[in-house]
């Protein structure tokens, strides 16, 4: 399978979680003709990784879906590493954004974006293939909806890899939890939102 099939496939695949049309989507993303992506296709359906317009078990078996989540308040340099990290694990990035509840649960202060437009601004960038709000309260809601063969975490977060790991299992999923590492650990939104804060007092 090259490269061309994996990225219809990855398309299929973002579509049955948002819900686009697969087509549209793979003119956008690929920027090949209509008529080419068709043929191409065509030869997915016959050998079975695609059926009736959605990705079957053997074509979701092709692809590597790694699943990445946070706040992501304010993007700085540091998130822009941890998701090409993460990106550079599998062949989707899908990208979870903290609801503004569990944000605040996890910050201690209402985030400065609501979690309709922190879910755009990932949703804008390169390397993610689509980015979804997370559920409150029960993470693994959201993972059985994405079903990743890959969890990787950002080298601030709390989550502990077994945690996950049993989590993944109660609900008959096999995942590997990947621990990022950052070069700059001094990024950190809520620094930025600190010093920024300062900055602005001071004038």
């Amino acid at each position: 399978m090259d490269i061309i099939d994996k990225k219809i496939l990855a398309v299929w695949y973002v579509c049955s979680i948002t819900k686009e049309d697969p087509m549209q989507l793979c003119i956008k993303k690929t920027s090949l003709s209509e008529e080419y992506l068709s043929q191409r296709i065509s030869a997915l359906e016959k050998n079975g990784a695609i059926e009736k317009n959605r990705l079957t078990e053997f074509g979701r078996s092709a692809l590597r879906i790694v699943l990445a989540g946070g706040v992501f308040d304010i993007i700085h340099p540091g998130h822009i590493h941890t998701l090409n990290a993460a990106k550079a694990l599998g062949d989707v990035l899908v990208v979870v954004v903290a609801t503004d509840n569990t944000a605040i649960k996890m910050k201690k202060r209402k985030p400065l974006h609501h979690e309709t437009l922190r879910q755009e601004l990932i949703n804008s960038l390169v390397m993610v293939d689509t980015c979804i709000v997370g559920n409150d309260g029960d993470i693994f809601k959201t993972v059985e909806i994405v079903k990743p063969n890959v969890i990787a975490l950002g080298y601030d977060q709390v989550h502990q890899e077994k945690f996950i790991i049993d989590g993944c299992r109660k609900i008959n999923l096999e995942v590997q939890v990947a621990r990022l590492q950052s070069p700059i650990p001094e990024f950190s939104s809520s620094k930025i939102e600190k010093e920024y804060g300062e900055a602005i007092h001071g004038l």
